[in-house]
């Protein structure tokens, strides 16, 4: 007896195809909304925190390397060597190497022990230096990583560092209290008017959602600006000439910790200090979650009932607060005076140290740490070895750009991938 089969008409099984094809397309589309749905800034600030540790720690190496390798490129007696190499080789190689040699001994007498000294209390000097000079470092970071992690770019913690240091150093000339008490109120104005120097773009963000890279790089040219114009008053100069202010009271100056043979002061305390609030602020307290669930996604984060305005507001206040403390560093400790030249150009260095610290507060004082010792190695390799500060820079430029191609290369290794998987299923239902 012959069993009968009943076979699915070719309609029908085009019909059956034809359906799982839609319903791929409509997952396929499904994702692409929900990712759609996550700004570029906090896309983009994940990728941040996502960078393998042992990129960074290469593209350092890699830097160093190359910033010596530029320096025995441009060394004068390498290129007179290179003038008669084929004829004498040996003195080219003895020169670029020696060179070579001397771009790190440099970096490494300035930055962290001159082993030339004559006493050990000579010889740490430069480790102390390297900490004294990481400080507004590593506090302006702490400020950019806070609001990286809520998927902002503050790019105006130039403008809060400056406004800060202004407001201490008006208290810290102007009040007249006991020691230790008039540090902390000068600290306390400052924090304040960073704060509320953050507090615009911050509110301009949350109520009408400004852009708040335009909107900091604009008060970053007020607060400059600003700040020119309050030296030539005689409030800030005195009798002095116009561009730099009158000294602090030394009662609202940092004490040192080390004695006045060192520059090492209780800022850098007050930088540990920093860093371990932020640390408590974003893994520990309520607002930090809030913090961060913005951050990562500021849709979902609103459809779990948190306020994603009131977050941005807050996160540039807290963030605009700890660059007014970073200024406190120079004004209420290094120099205990102000000048234009004061911020440097801490504000924008510190979006490099928070690039380097993965938007933690361990990682941004490593990386804070790493950049201050650049900066006091730099001093002794142009008085030592005659190599140009200027090095140090493009060093950290260097930095940046073999991390930011490091991160491209892998953006694009993980598109194919995903490219290849969407082909090979493709195939795989064209197949069935």
């Amino acid at each position: 007896m012959s069993q009968e089969t009943n076979p699915q008409p070719a309609d029908q099984k085009l019909t059956g195809e034809m359906k799982m094809q839609e319903g791929e397309a409509k997952k396929q589309e499904e994702k692409k909304t929900e990712s759609e749905k996550v700004p570029f800034g906090s896309r983009l600030t994940q990728r941040l925190f996502s960078i393998n540790t042992a990129v960074i720690l290469g593209a350092i190496a890699v830097a160093l390397v190359l910033g010596a390798l530029i320096v025995v490129i441009f060394n004068e007696d390498v290129q007179a060597a290179a003038g008669y190499l084929f004829a004498q080789p040996s003195d080219f190689f003895n020169a670029a190497g020696a060179t070579f040699q001397s771009f790190f001994s440099s970096l490494f007498r300035g930055s962290i022990y001159n082993y030339q000294a004559d006493s050990f209390a000579v010889g740490i000097k430069p480790l102390l230096e390297t900490l004294t000079r990481s400080v507004p470092l590593i506090i302006a970071g702490l400020a950019i990583a806070v609001s990286f992690r809520a998927g902002l770019f503050n790019i105006g913690v130039q403008g809060q560092l400056i406004m800060g240091a202004f407001v201490g150093t008006v208290v810290g000339i102007h009040l007249h209290l006991p020691a230790g008490l008039h540090l902390i109120v000068a600290i306390v104005c400052a924090v304040v008017g960073g704060a509320l120097w953050g507090a615009i773009p911050g509110f301009l963000k949350a109520k009408v959602g400004a852009n708040e890279v335009i909107v900091t790089i604009m008060l970053n040219s007020i607060a400059l600006l600003f700040l020119s114009w309050t030296l030539s008053q005689e409030f800030m100069k005195g009798d002095g000439s116009a561009g730099k202010s009158m000294y602090v009271a030394n009662t609202a100056a940092y004490p040192s910790l080390l004695g006045s043979s060192y520059r090492l002061d209780f800022s850098f305390i007050i930088a540990i200090l920093a860093a371990v609030f932020v640390w408590w602020l974003l893994e520990r307290s309520t607002f930090g979650f809030e913090l961060r669930a913005a951050g990562a996604n500021p849709h979902a984060a609103r459809t779990a009932g948190i306020s994603v305005p009131r977050v941005i507001f807050l996160t540039l206040v807290i963030s605009g607060g700890l660059a007014g403390l970073a200024g406190t560093a120079p004004v209420l400790g290094t120099e205990k005076f102000l000048t234009s030249a004061t911020a440097g150009s801490y504000g924008f260095d510190a979006i490099t140290v928070a690039l380097l610290g993965k938007s933690t507060p361990l990682g941004t004082v490593l990386a804070g740490i790493l950049f201050g010792a650049l900066a006091a190695g730099g001093s002794t390799m142009q008085a030592a070895a005659g190599i140009p500060v200027d090095i140090v820079q493009v060093t950290q430029a260097i930095i940046v750009l073999l991390i930011a191609a490091s991160e491209a290369v892998q953006y694009y290794r993980n598109k194919r991938k995903v490219a290849a998987r969407a082909s090979a299923g493709v195939k795989k239902e064209a197949a069935k």
